[in-house]
């Protein structure tokens, strides 16, 4: 029986045979039993009938070999904040992981990272291996996070390094997504990494300065007396230290010192405070780092045109003058990281959770309580700004650098003007027309880029009134649409003779052939009787439908209709029209006072009239 001082705990498989997640309530030993995941596998015929071979060796004979960094890594809280581990606990997990798994003693036996089963020790153990797997040993991070997916109970999340109540988290996913994102972009590389200045410069004694991308450096404000402006005028800045060697034989602070010599060697170009003066700014003009004052209160977030601002500064030192930035507040943590972290959104599209977690890996405490929050709901503008900008910058590019003489002359042309300009030489062409309404044939509405003068930008053209209608050009409609009508379009009338020999209904049927060619003025009125018919004869509404005018019918009693006098020797049969009733809105009988309209039908209105009405 194992001793009561040793816990079982949970074992998870990261790498098969080879390497193990786990977590104790007691340190285990070599007596702590250890579960190994069992393999199912049914046997073939083959591997039944073989010989049994020598004895089974490798990790699964062997007891493993465990090792944890729980009392050698230790993360240094601020408040109520526990990690992630940064950079430098990384490089020295690395290290000791390497150590173990090259040692020829461990050879065919299993490692076991383990650590205690609290859970900010176990979301900190499995946080660090998975970060150690993506940056060094390129894993992808779904393959990272996968086994860290198993734990019972899940991991605690990270919370930040604020006094007030923790209401913003991060998980183990957002920092390994954070860190393979940086990877993936090149703002993160242990190739070029150097422990020994990492651990020193992060000291408060030592200038509290961390590089997070390798064009920014986040540092806390160093303090010094005084803290006015040194004109370069006065003798007083001729005394300032130009040079490295001045600065360390200068009687600054330590830090200080430490400040502007990493700095002057590192080509930091520009320099970013965001707090109250507690050092003069001349020490770094003096050196050749030019100097920016953006102060807003500790514990906010800046105002959107001062981010603005900074990224527009921050993009030209890095792309055009080739140099750095370093920022700082008092503690260069909170403003800092608002300031860093939306830049890097705006330059490499980090999510907010992703750039808050990365940043903290590179130094601890960055970015403090509504901070995370405004990061959170402005990253989408800063990657908008980022499109934006990349646009203008490709619209510039295709722009030609001196504009041709006709270009000009168009846009001169489009300055004020509501309908197309008079031109002798050359005929400009109107919009194209409308052949049929049908939304698959829209690519015949067009317009000849070559003849349109350049549009305003922001600035709508309706064709209507930058092109107007003109009797010598109208708008032609589909014959299949006789309702749409241009108001100001005018229309030709014809007159329609009896010819010889022609019977009447072949007479009846010329006119309404005509009338088809030739629609009347009013067929705006008439779409609006056609709502309220209730048609009984197919032959009528054809007629009705073809752009009939109403006239005869809506005329007081005692007026001469409006049709071709050959139409009087009609026989009035009423052929077309029989059974046709109609409600009309514009006119009511004043006889019987019913709301029977008169029949639509030319011929049968004019023959049969004094019989309709006895009817009625």
């Amino acid at each position: 029986m194992p001793p009561p001082s040793t816990s079982y705990g949970q074992v998870i498989e990261y790498i098969q045979d080879r390497l193990y997640l786990a977590s104790y309530t007691h340190p285990p030993d070599a007596s702590t039993p250890f579960p190994y995941p069992r393999q199912n596998r049914s046997p073939s015929k083959r591997s039944s009938k073989a010989q049994p071979g020598p004895a089974p060796a490798g990790p699964k004979v062997h007891p493993p070999v465990y090792f944890t960094i729980d009392k050698t890594l230790l993360y240094n809280a601020f408040h109520a904040d526990f990690g992630p581990l940064h950079i430098g606990h990384l490089y020295r997990f690395a290290v000791q992981l390497h150590e173990v798994l090259g040692d020829p003693a461990n050879e065919e036996r299993g490692v076991v990272f383990w650590s205690n089963a609290d859970s900010r020790s176990r979301a900190n153990a499995a946080c660090i291996l998975a970060c150690y797997m993506v940056l060094i040993q390129s894993w992808p991070p779904h393959l990272a996070l996968a086994p860290i997916a198993q734990m019972d109970p899940p991991c605690m999340p990270f919370r930040d390094a604020g006094y007030s109540q923790a209401d913003y988290m991060l998980s183990i996913q957002d920092v390994v997504y954070g860190i393979w994102k940086a990877k993936e972009e090149g703002l993160c590389d242990l190739k070029d990494f150097s422990l020994e200045e990492y651990e020193k410069y992060e000291r408060v004694d030592m200038g509290d300065f961390n590089w997070v991308t390798p064009n920014f450096l986040a540092f806390a404000s160093p303090q010094h007396k005084p803290t006015h402006v040194i004109p370069q005028s006065s003798p007083a800045f001729a005394s300032l230290p130009t040079t490295i060697a001045e600065v360390q034989r200068s009687a600054l602070p330590t830090p200080f010192k430490n400040v502007l010599s990493h700095f002057s060697a590192r080509n930091i170009g520009l320099a970013v405070r965001l707090n109250s003066e507690l050092y003069s700014s001349s020490y770094f003009t003096a050196l050749g780092i030019q100097h920016l004052d953006m102060i807003f209160d500790d514990g906010t977030c800046p105002q959107m045109p001062m981010v603005r601002k900074f990224i527009n500064l921050a993009h030209e030192m890095i792309t055009v003058r080739k140099k750095g930035i370093a920022v700082h507040c008092k503690a260069g943590l909170g403003r800092t990281g608002c300031l860093i972290g939306a830049y890097l959104i705006y330059r490499h599209a980090f999510t907010a959770n992703e750039i808050i977690a990365y940043m903290r890996f590179m130094r601890p405490g960055m970015v403090v309580g509504p901070q995370q929050h405004w990061l959170h709901l402005h990253q989408s503008t800063f990657r908008e700004w980022w499109h934006e900008d990349t646009m203008k910058a490709k619209l510039a590019e295709m722009m030609p650098s001196t504009p041709t003489k006709s270009s000009h002359k168009q846009r001169l042309a489009s300055n004020g003007q509501t309908f197309t300009p008079p031109n002798a030489s050359h005929k400009r062409s109107a919009l194209g027309e409308i052949e049929s309404n049908d939304s698959r044939n829209n690519s015949t509405i067009g317009i000849q880029d070559d003849n349109l003068p350049a549009p305003t930008p922001g600035q709508p053209r309706k064709t209507s009134k930058l092109y107007g209608n003109s009797m010598k050009s109208p708008r032609r409609v589909n014959e299949n649409e006789p309702f749409v009508r241009n108001d100001t379009e005018i229309m030709a009338l014809q007159r329609v003779t009896r010819e010889a020999g022609e019977t009447d209904e072949e007479f009846e049927l010329r006119v309404m052939m005509s009338k088809k060619k030739s629609p009347s003025p009013k067929s705006n009125r008439r779409a609006i009787s056609c709502t309220t018919t209730t048609s009984t004869s197919v032959t009528t509404t054809a007629w009705n439908y073809n752009g009939e005018s109403d006239a005869e019918n809506t005329a007081p009693a005692g007026a001469r209709p409006k049709t071709p006098a050959q139409q009087k020797t009609s026989s009035g049969r009423g052929d077309i029209s029989v059974g046709k009733l109609r409600s009309s809105p514009s006119r009511r009988s004043t006889e019987g006072k019913t709301s029977v309209r008169k029949t639509s039908g030319r011929v049968g209105s004019m023959g049969n009239t004094s019989a309709l009405r006895s009817k009625s």
